[in-house]
């Protein structure tokens, strides 16, 4: 197999006019981009200070007769079962 020649990809001339025009319009999108960030960051601050608390779940357990054994619920859930529990 012969060897291949490498031709150096052709590249552009760039004005210093357009390179200008480039660099400022990178920095003004730089800059929209920051205020925009800064504005959501108030904007979720705000929602999180009107949302209401909400109340602590109610942990349960039944005691009564052929209640599952070692099961634990939150606002009437099952969400655990302890193993080796035999009472709550």
């Amino acid at each position: 197999m012969s060897p291949q020649v490498l031709v150096p990809a052709l590249v552009p001339a760039v004005s210093m006019a357009a390179a200008a025009v480039r660099q400022l319009a990178a920095s003004l999108l730089q800059g929209a981009s920051h205020a925009l960030a800064r504005a959501a960051q108030r904007v979720a601050l705000q929602a999180d200070e009107q949302r209401p608390a909400l109340p602590a779940p109610q942990l349960e357990f039944h005691a009564e007769a052929g209640a599952p054994e070692g099961a634990l619920y939150a606002d009437g859930v099952l969400i655990a079962m302890l193993p080796g529990v035999n009472r709550l």
